[in-house]
């Protein structure tokens, strides 16, 4: 057994404790959480500065963009990031099997613990059946045209089966790249099945404007890949409030970005009987659309909120605590207490790992992290994290 005593112990689902001791077996499992008073018996102490904290969840990330990294300008806007993004993602299968091996390296690194994972192909599966991380797998499923709906949804099945037996589900890309007919299959499929959701949502003002008006840059897009859409009518409501009476009510669903989400559309979806959750990855926000979403308008609803990175594509590093920085910084209002709970617990429940995940508890293998250079309960550009278990 290790004991690791810090200047504070954030279990998370409990308050802070100050000068507590966390006691863990060789395996990470989480022996007791004590207060100084009451040590372990017969276990040396490591003491440390800092504060201890669970590991973190990443609940929304691509590890097979992870050969993009510096390849796409910063800044650009969506449509143009999506342009890149299909120029250049296409590269030798070693190239991106390296590339996904050191993002999983350097999430491990950064005292990450489990991973919501976008994925096209199945070129990441091997990286992940061997990883000391947790992976549940997302087959995004792109298909605007309604006539493939049928024949791209078999095909995203049979990319799952390539990554069983590890979790693994399908579910579709955004409201501007899934049909109407798509996405009445992936319901059928998530009604009877068991097959966790996660869709990108309005990351850009643009997938709105296409949805109530037909108008905007994605008439563009579509036109730069030949795809006619003509049979498309304008919604007169933005995408989330298009698509929410599209999704099953049978699955948990993260909502991936939220750029541009309203108070309309948050009083829309709570009209559905929907299981939703939202994930945040900022820095990829701010490098893509040089923008965040209103994240106090969550807040103030008392939403379910997680975190991701994204991928190396549209971001520096896959680092949560990064993501925490960029919120505390843009939003100081936002408490460590609350950003840890986005960035562990609700992330392990979103993944349904929670029974062993998110929390620092006796019983739980949750992994434990170490943060420095605080300002006392406060992130800085001096805070690092470090992986004790």
């Amino acid at each position: 057994m290790k004991s690791f005593k810090a200047d504070y112990v954030f279990p998370v689902s409990a308050d802070p404790i100050k000068n507590g001791i966390v006691t863990v077996d060789d395996h990470g499992k989480v022996i007791s959480v004590t207060e100084e008073n009451s040590p372990p018996p017969n276990v040396k102490v490591e003491t440390l500065s800092g504060v201890i904290v669970p590991g973190f969840i990443n609940t929304h990330c691509h590890t097979e963009l992870s050969h993009l990294k510096d390849k796409i300008e910063p800044g650009t806007g969506l449509i143009s990031f999506i342009k890149e993004i299909m120029a250049l993602r296409a590269s030798d299968p070693e190239a991106i099997e390296a590339a996904s091996l050191a993002a999983d390296q350097e999430m491990y690194d950064n005292g990450i613990v489990a991973v919501g994972d976008i994925s096209n192909t199945p070129g990441t599966a091997g990286m992940k059946a061997d990883s000391a991380l947790y992976y549940h797998t997302f087959v995004e499923i792109l298909g605007f045209v309604p006539e493939r709906a049928e024949e791209v949804f078999n095909a995203a099945l049979a990319t799952a089966e390539q990554f069983k037996p590890q979790p693994v589900s399908v579910t579709a890309h955004a409201p501007y790249t899934v049909s109407k007919e798509l996405f009445k299959l992936i319901k059928k499929y998530s009604d009877n099945n068991d097959n966790l959701l996660s869709i990108h949502n309005q990351e850009c003002e643009d997938e709105n404007k296409f949805y109530r008006y037909k108008l905007g840059g994605f008439i563009d897009l579509y036109k730069h890949l030949n795809i006619n859409i003509d049979f498309f009518k304008p919604q007169a409501r933005n995408s989330l409030q298009s698509v929410i009476p599209l999704l099953t009510n049978k699955q948990k669903i993260l909502m991936v970005h939220n750029t541009c989400t309203n108070l309309k559309d948050i009083y829309f979806i709570k009209r559905f009987d929907r299981k939703i959750n939202w994930c945040f990855c900022p820095n990829a926000n701010l490098y893509i659309e040089k923008r965040l979403p209103k994240v106090e308008l969550f807040v103030n609803q008392d939403l379910n909120i997680t975190l991701g990175t994204d991928s190396l594509a549209s971001n520096t590093k896959l680092c949560i605590l990064s993501e925490m920085r960029t919120l505390q910084q843009h939003f100081p209002s936002l408490s460590l207490e609350m950003l840890l709970q986005w960035g562990t617990i609700n992330g392990a429940e979103f993944l349904g790992v929670d029974s062993t995940k998110g929390t620092i508890e006796a019983g739980k293998t949750p992994g434990l992290n170490l943060l420095t250079g605080l300002d006392g309960f406060k992130l800085t550009d001096d805070t690092k994290v470090k992986r004790l278990v």
